[in-house]
């Protein structure tokens, strides 16, 4: 094209007000029909094939490559009616006369509306054909890390037990020895006591300690 393509609906505005084009009845069936009945009486078809892995999910554009869906011959995707829309040159125009000035546009390059539509439902499809791949495979994800988080609660749980068990043990055994201790110290005394007893007749002064303290000293002998 030599025109750019903006430059091909410019008067469309202007041409829809004409008296001559009002009385001319109809408008013919391709222009009159809208894009819900036209998106209507296609057939989507099968969800598209993801012949290639996606190694970036956040480009949609690989998304798209993947699942081999390739702008048509003319070049008219929807991206480029979306972009079109966007344009500075009719962004801000109403809706009616973006959608005639679009359809002008598809016309002047031969473009089938039917083939950007056609376009717009494959790449919904591959949308939601990665979206549901990208779903099972986050439950499956879960799935098998929820399995390993119970294998090592699990295990957590006997580690925790054996080291309960061995934390009791080992007060059991301080009990024990100090059950034995306080009966040896018992006995014990009642040793040096004894002893203390019978050191008391021959010292002012008793050596033996008796419980932890010095035996009082027995009391002097009295002459006979």
């Amino acid at each position: 094209m030599s025109k750019k393509w903006y430059n091909l609906f410019v008067s469309v505005d202007e041409s829809s007000s004409r008296p001559e084009e009002s009385e001319a009845g109809a408008p013919t069936p391709s222009a009159a029909q809208t894009v819900a009945e036209i998106a209507r009486s296609l057939n989507p078809g099968p969800p598209p094939a993801f012949t290639a892995p996606v190694s970036n999910p956040a480009s949609f554009a690989e998304i798209y490559a993947a699942a081999e869906i390739h702008p048509p011959a003319h070049g008219f995707t929807i991206e480029k009616v979306g972009e079109m829309l966007r344009s500075e040159h009719i962004r801000n125009l109403p809706r009616d006369v973006k959608k005639s000035s679009i359809l002008v546009a598809l016309e002047a390059v031969g473009a089938p509306v039917q083939d950007v539509i056609q376009d717009a439902m494959k790449r919904d499809q591959a949308l939601d054909t990665f979206e549901s791949v990208q779903e099972r495979a986050l439950n499956q994800l879960e799935a098998q890390k929820t399995k390993e988080n119970q294998e090592i609660q699990a295990e957590l749980d006997r580690v925790v037990a054996d080291h309960k068990a061995r934390i009791q043990a080992n007060t059991d055994a301080i009990s024990k020895e100090k059950e034995r201790f306080f009966a040896w110290r018992l006995k014990k005394q009642e040793e040096e006591q004894k002893i203390a007893d019978a050191v008391s007749y021959f010292v002012t002064e008793n050596p033996i300690t008796a419980g932890g303290r010095a035996a009082p000293p027995a009391p002097a002998p009295k002459p006979e």
